[in-house]
């Protein structure tokens, strides 16, 4: 059983117009857009909203997706939702990236039964510098992650619950798991996952859509 598991209950503080996952984007919310990618990809899907969002998530999922009360931080929503699912393999997606493929998923699940654990990253572009020194960083060695990533449930829930004990924290879920020492497939990802984090980001995500939905 595959389980795709969306946290989504920030409050989107940076854009400052409401819950992030509430924001739409040509006719409708990232949270529709990131719980239809995975509708037959997956066996179910379940989301965690804050409170104050369950009554509008409900109605904008129409059953789609199962909610859950999410947590104060992403890592909390995160394992709230893997205690929600008794799926073996896991797929977490931040609701942020709307424009996730299908191909995209499926390369994810694949290296998740080959590894027990994948994160999907995609090369870096631009040229880095150290903020300090000036010093260029060789690119060729480094990767941007993106999301979906996927996890076999033992390795992933247990990743978390001795982060929680430790009071360790990520920026990603696969960041947890290599802290346990275990490794990390890297899947190859998209230039449309982007993630939606800044004003510009959202009126980016607007003018993309029109292609991505007409696809």
């Amino acid at each position: 059983m595959i389980a795709a598991l969306i946290p989504a209950a920030g409050e989107g503080a940076r854009l400052g117009r409401g819950p992030k996952a509430l924001l739409e984007v040509a006719g409708k919310t990232l949270l529709e857009r990131a719980v239809a990618a995975f509708l037959g990809q997956v066996d179910e899907v379940v989301v965690a909203v804050s409170a104050s969002m369950i009554p509008t998530a409900t109605r904008l999922l129409a059953g789609r997706a199962r909610l859950i009360e999410g947590g104060a931080t992403r890592q909390q929503s995160v394992m709230n939702l893997l205690m929600a699912t008794n799926a073996e393999r896991i797929l977490i997606h931040d609701a942020a990236r709307p424009f996730l493929s299908r191909e995209v998923i499926s390369r994810v699940i694949a290296a998740v039964e080959a590894y027990g654990a994948a994160s999907v990253v995609m090369p870096v572009a631009d040229t880095l510098i150290e903020s300090e020194s000036g010093r260029a960083l060789d690119r060729s060695l480094l990767r941007a992650v993106q999301t979906p990533q996927g996890f076999r449930r033992t390795l992933i829930l247990e990743a978390h619950r001795q982060a929680l004990a430790a009071g360790v924290t990520a920026t990603d879920d696969a960041g947890l798991v290599r802290w346990l020492g275990q490794p990390v497939a890297l899947v190859t990802g998209s230039p449309w996952l982007m993630k939606i984090t800044a004003t510009d980001d959202l009126v980016m995500a607007h003018a993309l859509a029109e292609a991505w939905d007409g696809a």
